[in-house]
């Protein structure tokens, strides 16, 4: 399982916004997951996922690593966000916006 929580971590890092669901950003399996990629596609950001029904051992492990039992999982900027319901609640009080904005932003700040 280090394995899994090694990818974990680099797809966190590595991606400014990561969504755990169930299925795919085109076809989502789940009505919660479905509905979190509705608000990211609508806010028009970049956003990659990854399908813990392709993977068991994945699923198990993302609900351990955050310590939260229920898909999806969103991550922006490395952090852990929540759930569903969370993820609508940012979204509906512009939250979830300042966020990603931080997020994107902070990628395009340089170095130097």
């Amino acid at each position: 399982m280090l394995d899994i929580v090694e990818e974990i971590k680099k797809d966190i890092n590595e991606n400014k916004i990561v969504l755990y669901i169930k299925g795919t950003k085109d076809s989502p399996q789940c009505g919660f997951s479905a509905a979190v990629i509705d608000i990211f596609k609508f806010m028009g950001v970049p956003f990659e996922t990854r399908n813990v029904l392709e993977n068991a051992g994945l699923r198990e492990e993302i609900k351990k690593y955050t310590s939260w039992n229920t898909i999806p999982q969103v991550f922006i900027d490395g952090k852990f966000v929540g759930g569903c319901d969370i993820t609508r609640k940012l979204y509906q009080n512009g939250e979830l916006q300042k966020l990603v904005e931080d997020a994107v932003n902070h990628s395009q700040t340089p170095n130097s």
